[in-house]
């Protein structure tokens, strides 16, 4: 069994690192500051083919698996950049993955190459204020219309959608009364994000200024009926062929920023004298430290596993969800120990590591909650009851 990279993977990692080392410190606390969104980075990124690292060659895209994006996703936290720099490019890199599989020849020559190439952005409308999780209760409605559909409704925590041109848009098509189940009936779009049938209010949050989250209020927005994904009434069944790459991408990203909030306290645990010897010489201070660098260690390879099993073909349910709760309950303490290590310093902006404990939050959070996860994990691995 071999643990290492590839030549390929390695070559992978090093040319992601030249692009993001063009981006210092500086550049990420500037874009936090000032509630900007990294263009400049988005850019290169784009420039350099990263954008479909995971989308087919034929379209201009790379090619490769999800431990190929994986890697690359979490070198991109881990450059500094956190949160803010993977939410800036993480939609492209396996949300069009709906298309790719079940959109048409046209459909995908059509949408995926501007997107590959940054010349498009698309942002991602599923989540609603009063579904949350339980997908078969969103209320947003797509009509039929001579032309093809009119869509009402409302959507929460579009991330990137004061940027994008595009929407990947879930949608009811059938009432849920005359459903089998909630899930059936929800159709899946791929649309212009129309800023005349659309009101997209940013939403003030805690962390990641750099990235927009967004409530959108959609009224009677055209939609052509060429614009519909697959079959109508399958959405939400294309969309769970996008959940499992996407905890691995976010697992990912959660180490990438806990691996760099561990070594920016290590650098300074090395560097800060108090009573004539580094602090770094107490155990007090090294052993939450090493004990962070296992934790993130355990949950890179647990990563790894899932994005394997996912490129092999084989079922990886478990292993992704399993790799986000790891990876984010280890990226959230070494971030928060990064702070206490540095003391009243980790709590100043010039230090990072304050904004970084701000975005280690994210995939605490998202896409689905640690308790979320055990559950799956309780009814589906050790074949409990369901509890909700």
């Amino acid at each position: 069994m071999d643990f290492g990279l590839t030549d390929e993977q390695q070559s992978l990692v090093e040319a992601v690192s030249r692009v993001t080392a063009r981006f210092d410190d500086a550049y990420w606390l500037s874009c936090d500051r000032d509630a900007s969104f990294p263009d400049a980075f988005y850019r290169a990124m784009a420039d350099g083919g990263w954008l479909g690292i995971a989308m087919p060659e034929e379209l201009g895209g790379a090619g490769l698996g999800i431990s190929e994006a994986a890697l690359m996703m979490q070198t991109v936290a881990g450059s500094g950049g956190g949160m803010s720099a993977t939410s800036s490019i993480h939609i492209n890199i396996f949300g069009p993955h709906a298309i790719v599989v079940h959109g048409n020849e046209e459909q995908r020559r059509t949408w995926l190459p501007p997107l590959i190439a940054g010349k498009q952005r698309c942002c991602f409308g599923v989540t609603e204020v009063d579904s949350g999780l339980d997908t078969g209760r969103i209320k947003t409605r797509a009509e039929r219309t001579a032309e093809g559909y009119v869509v009402h409704g409302s959507k929460v925590w579009t991330s990137t959608a004061q940027q994008a041109d595009k929407i990947m848009l879930l949608a009811r098509t059938t009432p849920v009364e005359q459903c089998q189940k909630r899930t059936d009936g929800l159709s899946l779009f791929y649309t212009d994000l129309d800023w005349r049938y659309v009101d997209i209010q940013e939403i003030d949050k805690m962390g990641r200024a750099a990235v927009d989250s967004n409530a959108v209020f959609i009224d009677a927005l055209p939609v052509p009926g060429e614009n519909l994904i697959g079959e109508e009434g399958r959405g939400f069944q294309y969309l769970l062929h996008s959940l499992n790459p996407e905890r691995i991408l976010i697992a990912a990203e959660a180490v990438g920023l806990g691996q760099d909030a561990l070594h920016r306290a290590a650098v300074y645990a090395g560097e800060r004298v108090v009573f004539d010897r580094p602090i770094g010489q107490n155990q007090a201070i090294q052993h939450p430290l090493a004990e962070s660098w296992i934790e993130l260690h355990a949950a890179e390879l647990m990563v790894r596993e899932a994005a394997w099993l996912y490129d092999s073909g084989k079922p990886c349910g478990a292993e992704a969800n399993a790799a986000k709760y790891l990876a984010a309950e280890a990226a959230h303490r070494a971030a928060t120990r990064a702070v206490t290590t540095h003391g009243g310093m980790g709590y100043a902006r010039e230090y990072h590591v304050e904004r970084l404990l701000r975005e280690a939050m994210i995939p605490k959070l998202a896409p689905v909650s640690a308790q979320m996860i055990l559950c799956y994990l309780a009814e589906t691995v050790l074949d409990m009851p369901k509890s909700y």
